[in-house]
């Protein structure tokens, strides 16, 4: 059925819930590819270069974020490339989905509150509203 999956990750538990989610679509279809982008913006590239001034380090480090994700995709026998991408979380992943052409993103949701995603928005309401492929949205 989903033979190209998305799946948008930051290492967080929302993160791990929605990879679990996306390995039991992909395990329905054995030809099933999962793609785990991770998007890192200003602020968190800052912040990782202030902790490690090393690049190599840097990259560790945030390969590190999704070695649970990876784990279990290792454990499911799942094919899978990670992708890290540059830019702010939202329009970063949406760009990146919209031009690979998936059949799915699987993106977790963070349990902001009505007020906090007003004024702040969210990451997977931004991917729900401008993918073009289905979105499956994790709570």
């Amino acid at each position: 059925m989903f033979k190209k999956i998305l799946m948008a990750a930051d290492g967080s538990d929302h993160s791990i819930r929605a990879a679990a989610k996306a390995i039991q679509l992909a395990e329905q279809n054995r030809d099933s590819e999962i793609t785990v982008v991770y998007a890192v913006n200003g602020q968190t590239s800052k912040e990782d270069i202030l902790h490690h001034f090393d690049k190599s380090i840097v990259d560790q480090v945030r390969k590190k974020r999704l070695e649970p994700i990876e784990s279990l995709l290792k454990e499911k026998g799942i094919s899978y490339e990670i992708k890290i991408l540059q830019g702010e979380p939202g329009p970063a992943i949406v760009e990146f989905a919209n031009k690979m052409d998936f059949d799915v993103a699987v993106v977790g949701s963070r349990g902001l509150n009505t007020l906090q995603e007003m004024v702040l928005g969210s990451v997977s309401h931004k991917i729900a509203k401008r993918v073009k492929a289905p979105v499956l949205i994790v709570k």
